[in-house]
């Protein structure tokens, strides 16, 4: 236990206690107290109290490797130079990995074999506690491998709470491939089928039945291939209705680790223009025409778009919120004219869009399995099976090169892989001849 005391100068009375510093040496700490004795020696007891607690859990014997993930994002992650977009997935795979029981473990008995263990659950599948692994792609599982070696590194130093890094010693394994040699049902080895133009047609006879304000992202995204975040953060000033292209700067998310819904940059940080076609410019027209008779017909209800900029620990936060004519609006609140927005004219947000294509699927026979992103493999497909140049349609969907647009969507559809078979019967009929 610290020991402390209180001493009186002047009219009031102070009370000191000694605490260990970096390097495990006794040094007094003062702090002011009250004009009472008695009300200074309970507040001398409860510094100690919380000094005493708060040195139990910092001891490196004590740290839990929970408890490490927790230091590691307050002191590294969240003042680190990470995209705002990379911390939230990292924080939320921190959220994840407290729930299997390793989290718990002391840190000082963390093994590699334990991590291991870890790891292969994540790749295998399977049940631990309160954690359950479904088997994840490589992909999913590096965001639980980077926060790892980047906390266990930060464990080493500067924390110096233990002397090696235990996940140097951990191979991330691979599921073997196996097939069934005798099925008799037709297998299927590629990605999500992209929507035919009578699917295309059912969602949005059903969404302009339904959910009119889901349509226009619909749209949007079918006609252009923009990620769901993309969509919502488009805005009036990056729509050139005269050349017809869209300038693609930024992108809206939910930031679950704050609670807010937030404006950030795109995937690959990466401003993008993506010419559309006179289809979409028919419907962006007409949709501007109606969102400003909507703001004559609700008056002072009607709903503006705003973005606050918030510092937190050297990090940039762009929040987004909507207020009606009639709320007195922040100085530091600033007006954006987004383009996906509600008949009231609060924005649309990528939660809400989410849930209308979950729906959709539930009722559009055809539609099983289908979400938001299938609209960007529809638009890549359509591009490549009518003589797109596959690296104008790397540019157009602002991927980081090349492969990632042919793995992807080279296979989308079975149609696709017939005409590539045909060919041959072109080679066999000149032979022929």
């Amino acid at each position: 236990m610290a020991k402390g005391s209180v001493r009186k100068k002047g009219k009031k009375w102070y009370y000191r206690f000694y605490v260990e510093d970096a390097g495990g040496n006794l040094v007094q700490k003062e702090y002011a107290g009250t004009e009472s004795k008695s009300e200074t020696e309970k507040l001398l007891r409860q510094a100690m109290e919380d000094y005493e607690a708060k040195r139990f859990v910092a001891k490196a014997e004590n740290i839990t490797l929970g408890g490490l993930l927790d230091i590691w994002a307050e002191e590294e992650l969240k003042t680190g130079t990470l995209s705002n977009g990379t911390v939230e997935n990292y924080l939320q795979t921190i959220g994840r990995i407290k729930k299997h029981p390793l989290s718990r473990r002391k840190l000082k008995t963390v093994t590699p074999e334990h991590l291991q263990q870890f790891l292969d659950l994540l790749v295998f599948g399977g049940t631990c506690g309160d954690f359950t692994s479904k088997g994840y792609s490589r992909d999913y599982i590096h965001s639980y491998t980077a926060v790892l070696h980047q906390s266990f590194r930060f464990a080493v130093f500067p924390k110096q709470y233990i002397t090696f890094n235990p996940m140097q010693y951990v191979v991330q394994k691979r599921k073997s491939d196996t097939a069934d040699l005798f099925a008799e049902e037709e297998t299927d080895a590629g990605s999500a089928e992209p929507l035919t133009p009578e699917l295309y047609r059912k969602l949005t006879a059903y969404l302009g039945q339904h959910n009119p304000p889901a349509l226009l992202p619909i749209q949007i995204a079918y006609f252009t291939g923009l990620r769901i975040g993309e969509v919502c953060g488009l805005a009036w000033q990056d729509v050139n209705l005269d050349e017809q292209y869209l300038t693609v700067r930024r992108s809206v998310r939910y930031n679950g680790a704050r609670h807010r819904t937030e404006i950030g940059t795109t995937k690959r940080k990466k401003v993008r223009i993506v010419d559309f076609c006179d289809t979409l410019a028919g419907i962006l027209r007409k949709a501007k025409k109606e969102q400003h008779r909507q703001r004559f017909q609700y008056g002072e209800l009607y709903c503006r778009n705003y973005y606050r900029e918030v510092t937190e620990k050297n990090r940039v936060h762009y929040e987004l919120y909507h207020l009606s004519g009639t709320e007195e609006i922040p100085a530091d609140y600033n007006e954006i004219s987004l383009v996906c927005i509600r008949p009231d004219g609060a924005y649309e947000s990528p939660n809400t869009i989410g849930l209308v294509c979950r729906a959709a699927r539930k009722k559009i026979p055809g539609l099983e399995g289908f979400h938001f992103h299938a609209l960007r493999h529809t638009y890549t497909t359509n591009l490549l099976a009518n003589g797109a140049q596959p690296k104008d349609v790397q540019e157009l969907l602002g991927h980081s090169d090349l492969s990632t647009t042919m793995n992807v969507y080279a296979h989308a559809t079975k149609e696709a892989k017939r005409s590539s078979a045909r060919l041959l019967d072109k080679v066999v009929g000149m032979d022929e001849n």
